[in-house]
């Protein structure tokens, strides 16, 4: 039976949402769409993250609610903690802008 506590929204998705830590060791199953996904936790991954839920190349496109949010800089095996350490974010890095780059806004 997927555990309810990992969460994958469309099919699609190649990472799944931890809604409760998971420790490296730890066997999961994660339902994909129709299907279930048995995974042997190669990291530990705190609430809120982010793991690979199949094997992600360098390079290929991060899918989490079904949408692009980044490309992998590194392989990343199923099972694997995914963050800013192994994903090119489509979203950038605010806290790696220089303070010339970086302007607050007022209204």
């Amino acid at each position: 039976m997927a555990d309810r506590y990992l969460e994958v929204v469309e099919p699609e998705d190649n990472v799944a949402t931890a809604l409760r830590d998971v420790e490296a060791g730890e066997t999961v199953t994660v339902a994909v769409g129709d299907q279930e996904r048995t995974i042997e936790m190669l990291d530990d991954v705190n609430f809120g993250h982010k793991l690979a839920i199949e094997d992600i190349a360098d390079g290929e496109t991060i899918t989490k609610y079904g949408k692009s949010i980044g490309n992998a800089t590194e392989d990343i095996p199923a099972g694997t903690f995914v963050h800013v350490h192994n994903v090119e974010s489509n979203y950038g890095r605010g806290d790696l802008a220089g303070d010339e780059e970086v302007e607050a806004v007022s209204e």
